[in-house]
């Protein structure tokens, strides 16, 4: 396991040991075009993918390998060392005091967390609540960082971030400022967005990445079973990708999900519905949540899937303040 701290490219420190070590600044440049702005994330590429980037040669690639490998650890670690690195890991509010004990104390950095459900569930506000409660101190159960969210349904409401950040006594213009956004229309428009992210988190401090919804532009691009295939392999690469980001930059991923009908599911199933992406998507997901609708303005989250939270759900409800816990 490598250091979770990224140890940027681009400082002049780090420039010199590369340049001793036999790599230029050319090779820099070329690295961090594709979207290679940390040594962690050097790590994290194949060796494959390194030689495809233009102007890397096989012998250049060894070398930067070679390099890399002296300025972090990407080897194995004892448990407690785990457990310390753990530690750096920040839990955001989601605004629902039952939604936090839900998610262990909220939506965690280094993972990523997807919402799935019917619309009007909830997802996007609970989206919109993030982007302000991550700028919230860190004694205040928020990130102290910077937003990115990537929009591919056209759901993104400046607007609606102003009583959401008044509610938590945050400056509306302050909290529009420190979120960054970008409206997506093709899955190939979506993967170079996420590449020229991480130019922006290697300088800045930013603590959530919202791509709300991670599937629909799949959905259009890929018609058919004939390109099922493909758009599942494209798919996959994509959330490799968000992984390597949220684990590189110490990000917590906000994810939401359509929801397609399971012709499986039988007459006896009571909601025969299930998550776009299959498989891949499963998979890829640290936290898996499912929204459904309460009673009036209410909702319930159900987890469905983590490495370390019981299966459970919370009720809570949407104001005009975003998300907050519901009245009985």
């Amino acid at each position: 396991m490598w250091s979770m701290l990224p140890r940027n490219l681009k400082t002049k420190k780090k420039a010199s040991s590369q340049l001793r070590s036999g790599i230029n600044a050319g090779d820099v440049k070329k690295l961090q075009d594709a979207g290679v702005y940390t040594c962690n994330g050097l790590m994290m590429w194949t060796k494959k993918a390194l030689c495809d980037i233009k102007g890397l040669s096989d012998a250049k690639v060894e070398k930067i390998l070679e390099a890399a490998g002296k300025l972090v650890n990407c080897g194995y670690v004892t448990g407690n060392e785990a457990l310390n690195l753990r530690k750096q890991v920040v839990r955001i509010t989601t605004g629902s005091q039952a939604l936090d004990d839900l998610l262990g104390g909220g939506v965690e950095t280094m993972a990523i967390t997807e919402a799935f459900g019917e619309f009007r569930t909830g997802k996007t506000q609970l989206a919109h609540t993030l982007c302000v409660a991550t700028q919230l101190p860190i004694n205040m159960k928020g990130g102290n960082g910077k937003v990115a969210f990537i929009d591919t349904e056209g759901t993104f409401r400046p607007e609606r971030i102003v009583p959401i950040a008044e509610r938590f006594g945050l400056d509306p213009n302050a909290v529009l400022d420190n979120i960054i956004f970008a409206r997506a229309y093709t899955h190939e428009h979506q993967y170079q967005l996420l590449i020229a992210l991480a130019a922006k988190m290697a300088e800045e401090p930013f603590k959530l990445l919202i791509i709300d919804s991670i599937t629909a532009l799949f959905r259009v691009d890929f018609t058919g079973r004939g390109e099922l295939a493909e758009r599942q392999q494209k798919l996959a690469q994509m959330l490799s990708r968000i992984t390597k980001i949220s684990e590189e930059f110490n990000v917590a991923v906000f994810l939401t999900n359509q929801v397609i009908a399971d012709p499986g599911g039988g007459t006896f199933v009571a909601d025969p519905k299930k998550p776009a992406g299959g498989h891949v998507m499963a998979h890829a997901s640290t936290v898996r949540l499912m929204f459904r609708k309460g009673k009036g303005e209410q909702r319930i989250c159900k987890v469905i899937d983590s490495p370390n939270l019981p299966e459970s759900e919370a009720t809570f409800a949407i104001s005009n303040g975003g998300v907050t816990d519901a009245k009985d």
